[in-house]
């Protein structure tokens, strides 16, 4: 008999998977790896704004992702600075000060646990968050689906796409929302340091194998749920951290495709 813990890890992992996989395909067709970094660095402040207002933690993720987007966005217009410097700063910035407001709520909210978002806890997720973490990604695969086709177009050529008149600036915000949203449901799963990993790890394994988007799309999803089965069962056998091993498997998946198509 499978404890009931474990049967509601596995659920929430693949419905994390589902949508990370698909959003990281195009984080890894715009080359942006950093920013989903900075994105999830952002996340701890989000967190613990919302902890200290007393409201879900995912309103706080996404409100400062789009804080983090709009500020981006008007710094790269200024055009003073590169987009990883600026994308450096504002990561590490907000790291800093999630931290530092963690530290004077840890004194007020008693039973918070910094690590637990940071590095995940998937073990203890309950029915309740269940249910919210499979109505969100039905949600972010709507709105993704919605956009694909800009995205795409945007991905093979910006300066085409608006040539085309697509509003380049307002779809690369919807999809920045759209990557806080799925941070927000990953934090429980993987944590706030791992989450990027989920993003870009199953789709560059999907990369080999696709010949349309449309397949690196499906084939990245199906590799982010294998990890979350292989990583959750290292977890559950060798009594080791759950989240972490769930990249690790997402890795070995990578690295064994690479093997495997390199003799040929």
């Amino acid at each position: 008999m499978i404890d009931q813990f474990i049967i509601n890890a596995l659920l929430a992992g693949i419905a994390v998977a589902l949508v990370a996989g698909p959003l990281g395909c195009v984080v890894v067709w715009r080359r942006m790896a950093y920013f989903g970094d900075t994105l999830a660095h952002s996340a701890l402040l989000g967190v613990a704004l919302a902890v200290s207002a007393k409201l879900l933690p995912i309103l706080g993720v996404v409100f400062i992702g789009a804080v983090l987007a709009a500020l981006l966005f008007w710094l790269e217009q200024r055009q003073e600075l590169s987009s990883d410097t600026l994308l450096g700063i504002l990561s590490h910035s907000a790291l800093a000060l999630g931290l530092i407001v963690f530290s004077i709520i840890q004194t007020r909210v008693p039973g918070i646990d910094l690590m637990a978002y940071l590095f995940g806890d998937i073990l203890a997720v309950d029915g309740n968050e269940i249910k919210w973490m499979y109505v969100g990604a039905i949600f972010i695969l709507s709105v993704f689906t919605w956009l694909w086709r800009p995205l795409i177009s945007i991905a093979v050529n910006e300066d085409l796409a608006r040539t085309d008149g697509i509003n380049v600036s307002r779809v690369r915000f919807l999809f920045m929302l759209l990557l806080a949203m799925v941070i927000a449901a990953a934090i429980k799963v993987v944590g706030i340091l791992l989450i990027t990993a989920l993003l870009i790890i199953p789709a560059a394994t999907a990369r080999t194998f696709s010949r349309t988007p449309v397949q690196m799309a499906i084939l990245s999803a199906m590799f982010a749920v294998f990890a979350v089965f292989l990583g959750l069962g290292a977890s559950f056998y060798q009594d080791i951290p759950t989240g972490p091993a769930i990249v690790v498997a997402a890795a070995l998946g990578f690295f064994l495709t690479r093997l495997t198509t390199a003799e040929h």
